[in-house]
C-alpha cells in the first residue's frame, strides 16, 4: 500500500486548560516539530502564539518559527493563514505566506485554503447553550481565487480544506479553472464537541465527504477532527487509502491521558502500521504531492 502522509497539527488555538503539552513559543514549536518528525510525521501545521497562548499573526513570528524548525528538522512546513484571528481583511490573509515564500529559508511547502465560509457558533448539547452566535469565518470566492493565484505564483502547494460537500465542490472548481494543480491535497475537516459546522467525526461523516470526491481527479485526501478523537478513525482512514492530520491542537486526547504531540503521533503510527501502511518521509511527500523545492 502507498505511504501515509502524517500531518502534525500541534497547537491550533488550543489552550492548556485541558492539555498542558500544547506548544506556544517558537522554541516549543521547534522542539515539538523535531520530536513529531522523529515519530513519523512528515508535515508540521502550526499557529504562531504569544507566550500566554494568544494568536500572533505577524510575519516576524512565522519567520522566526520556520527558521528554528528547519534548524532542527527536515519536516515540511504548513503554517496557518490565521483562521478567524486574522480576518480584518480576508484577501490579506495570504500576505505572510507570500512574504515568507520570497526567501528559500522560510518558504512554506504547503498553505491552507478553506474553500468556503462557515458559521462558527459554539453549541453545548448538555446545557443547550448557544454562544458566538454572530461569529462567521468568511472566505468569499473572490478571496479564494486570490489565495490560489498567489500560492501558485509563490510556488507553494495549497491544501484545500473542506468542511462540507459544498467546500469540496468549490475546491474542485479551483482545480477546474487551473488555479490548483493535480495532484491535489485535500483535508476533510470534520468537527465534534461544541463545533457543529463540519461533518461529524464518524465513519458516516467521512463517507459523506468521500462520496463527492471524483474518481477522475488525482487528489490525496487527508482528515482531521476538530474537537474529537481522530485516532478512533485512523484504522478506517488508513485502510481506505487516506492520510491523517493529527494533533493535540484539535483535541486533548483524554483517552491517552492528555499526551504530548509526539506520543500521539507514535500511537498513530502504531495504528497505521497495523493497517498495513507506513508513514511517508518528507521527501516521499514531496514526490507524492509534486511540491516545489
Amino acid at each position: 500500500m502507498k505511504k501515509l502522509i502524517l500531518e502534525a497539527r500541534i497547537n491550533e488555538y488550543a489552550m492548556r486548560d485541558h492539555n498542558r503539552n500544547v506548544p506556544w513559543t517558537s522554541d516549543e514549536i521547534a522542539e515539538t516539530a523535531a520530536r513529531v518528525r522523529e515519530e513519523g510525521a512528515s508535515i508540521l501545521h502550526f499557529h504562531a502564539r504569544t507566550v500566554d497562548g494568544q494568536p500572533l499573526n505577524t510575519f516576524e513570528a512565522y519567520d522566526e518559527i520556520i527558521r528554528k524548525v528547519r534548524a532542527k528538522s527536515d519536516i515540511l512546513i504548513l503554517p496557518t493563514l490565521g483562521f478567524i484571528s486574522n480576518d480584518a481583511d480576508a484577501r490579506r490573509r495570504i500576505d505572510n505566506v507570500v512574504r515568507l515564500a520570497a526567501d528559500p529559508a522560510t518558504k512554506p511547502d504547503i498553505a491552507p485554503i478553506d474553500t468556503g465560509s462557515a458559521n462558527l457558533e459554539s453549541y453545548d448539547r448538555g446545557s443547550g447553550e448557544v454562544s458566538f452566535v454572530d461569529r462567521v469565518y468568511a472566505n468569499t470566492t473572490d478571496s479564494l481565487i486570490h489565495y490560489a493565484r498567489e500560492l501558485k505564483r509563490a510556488g507553494v502547494k495549497p491544501k484545500m480544506v473542506s468542511w462540507s460537500v459544498g467546500f469540496t465542490r468549490r475546491a474542485l472548481m479551483l482545480m477546474d479553472i487551473g488555479l490548483i494543480d493535480e495532484p491535489g491535497y485535500m483535508l476533510f475537516h470534520m468537527t465534534d464537541g461544541k463545533t457543529i459546522t463540519g461533518h461529524p467525526g464518524t465513519i458516516q461523516g467521512l463517507d459523506a465527504h468521500l462520496t463527492f470526491l471524483p474518481a477522475d481527479r488525482r487528489i490525496e485526501w487527508t482528515a482531521n477532527v476538530l474537537g474529537g478523537n481522530l485516532l478512533a478513525l485512523a484504522d478506517t482512514i488508513a485502510r481506505r487509502g487516506g492520510h491523517l492530520a493529527m494533533g493535540i491542537g484539535d483535541y486533548p486526547y483524554p483517552e491517552l491521558d492528555y499526551p504530548s504531540n509526539e506520543v500521539l503521533i507514535r500511537e498513530t503510527v502504531r495504528v497505521i502500521r497495523a493497517a498495513g501502511r507506513e508513514p511517508a518521509t518528507p521527501e516521499e511527500v514531496r514526490r507524492m504531492l509534486h511540491l516545489s523545492s
